[in-house]
């Protein structure tokens, strides 16, 4: 009796065992350490961000191969990919003259991650002013790609890089006033 009891218990354990899942791991595109920007960041107004329907999950998507992707269900964005480019963008964007206030709205084109190889946006963005009849307009395209190493990380770090870049080139084109600065 006691052996039908132990079979019985050893098969609940590994019953119970096989259902245990990974626990969710979270990222996010707001680096830990900023790059020295102001709060005066609230004069860019931040109107509108869009991203493609692919990436616009709260799971991770991953590229692989040619034509297929992997959506990571352990592997998740702190909010929203929208939400969390704009956190970042914000905490990044620094307009260092006050009297100009600009908005700023984005169209994400392509947001991909491939682990081992590299991160990549590329975004289509607008610059208009906000100040009292002056809508002046520019609008820009900037491919940013960042090497990868092969840990879901590694990959969100050279996200966070691509972003820190994007926000640098706003910046650039905010305080020129020349047109679309090029990315290096």
């Amino acid at each position: 009796m006691a052996i039908p009891l132990k079979i019985s218990l050893v098969t609940a354990l590994l019953l119970l065992t096989a259902c245990r899942s990974d626990p969710i791991q979270f990222h996010t595109l707001t680096p830990a350490q900023l790059s020295g920007a102001s709060s005066s960041g609230a004069e860019i107004q931040i109107e509108g961000i869009t991203v493609p329907p692919q990436v616009d999950r709260p799971q991770i998507v991953i590229r692989q191969g040619n034509s297929g992707v992997a959506i990571l269900e352990t592997e998740w964005w702190a909010a929203s990919l929208v939400d969390e480019l704009r956190s970042a963008l914000v905490d990044q964007l620094v307009n260092g003259n006050l009297q100009r206030r600009v908005s700023l709205r984005l169209d994400v084109q392509r947001f991909d991650s491939i682990p081992g190889q590299y991160a990549l946006i590329d975004v289509k963005w607008r610059l208009r002013s906000l100040g009292a009849g002056d809508t002046a307009l520019i609008t820009c395209r900037s491919t940013l790609q960042t090497p990868s190493g092969v840990s879901i990380d590694d990959l969100v770090v050279a996200h966070q890089n691509n972003v820190k870049r994007l926000a640098a080139l706003i910046n650039q084109a905010i305080s020129a006033q020349k047109g679309c600065p090029s990315a290096s």
